[in-house]
């Protein structure tokens, strides 16, 4: 396949991301940085006489295994956000101007954004990284499709403890359903539970600590809006709905963006 126009290459901890901008359209493709070496011939080959802009954590080391000399950079936070900018303009009706951006990537950033500014806010050390690293120490699996499909069948009331839980026999004064343990129900608990519940309630803490900052964020910023973005929520159901479910009931809404994990590498290629 050739590169028409111009790409945009987001080099993160865990996967390349690329977003091709065609004459009509984005052609999106992702690899495991374990590639990197084929992802720098890939480029090689097919985008000599295209604009290339890179970004990321690992861009310097992915254009130093390249022969080009006129590869541009675009800073990380920019090139995310810009992206999803543009993501918000081609997938909203009415457009969104200020918003916290969360990208959860290996870890997670936060970015405020209000109208043509950015402002990176902080972050945290939980995210994607944390599922894979997490639910391979617990359960020994460590390819990231079959723990995801697993946990989708797991169930987190056999390991996190919940506010019923707490106030059992009595009423909560906010829902019972939400977690006032993450793995907190294993205390005295006999037996050790499935694998698959474990993995579940791994899924459970990064999006209820995601959505939690998120929403913190946004209070504090007076914005009322929570765009999420990352790799972590491709096919993970579990962690969309967590943490749109968490977002809505603190009163923040949540927009995931379709193809939000390319933010990076979409803002890049805009960048040229």
């Amino acid at each position: 396949m050739s590169i028409r126009e111009k790409v945009g290459v987001d080099v993160g901890g865990t996967l390349i991301k690329a977003a091709i901008h065609t004459e009509n359209d984005w052609i999106y493709q992702s690899f495991p940085i374990s590639q990197i070496d084929d992802v720098a011939g890939w480029l090689t080959k097919h985008s000599d006489h295209r604009s290339l802009c890179l970004t990321g954590g690992k861009a310097s080391l992915l254009q130093s295994k390249m022969s080009r000399s006129d590869i541009y950079f675009a800073p990380e936070f920019l090139a995310s956000c810009n992206g999803a900018r543009y993501l918000l303009t081609m997938q909203q009706t009415n457009t969104l101007t200020d918003f916290i951006l969360t990208n959860v990537g290996t870890g997670t950033s936060m970015n405020l954004i209000k109208g043509e500014t950015q402002q990176w806010i902080g972050g945290t050390g939980v995210g994607g990284g944390t599922i894979m690293g997490l639910s391979r120490l617990l359960t020994g699996i460590h390819d990231y499709d079959r723990l995801v499909k697993l946990a989708a069948s797991g169930r987190r009331d056999t390991v996190d403890l919940t506010v019923a839980n707490i106030y059992e026999g009595e009423t909560p004064p906010i829902p019972g359903d939400l977690t006032a343990s993450n793995f907190g129900g294993l205390m005295g608990q006999p037996s050790t539970p499935s694998s698959v519940d474990q993995l579940a309630s791994v899924i459970g803490l990064v999006a209820e600590t995601v959505a939690s900052l998120s929403v913190f964020a946004a209070k504090n910023a007076h914005v009322d809006h929570a765009v999420y973005i990352g790799s972590s929520f491709v096919d993970n159901s579990q962690l969309s709905k967590i943490v749109e479910s968490y977002s809505n009931y603190c009163g923040i809404t949540p927009i995931i963006l379709h193809h939000g994990q390319f933010c990076g590498a979409i803002g890049a290629a805009l960048e040229v």
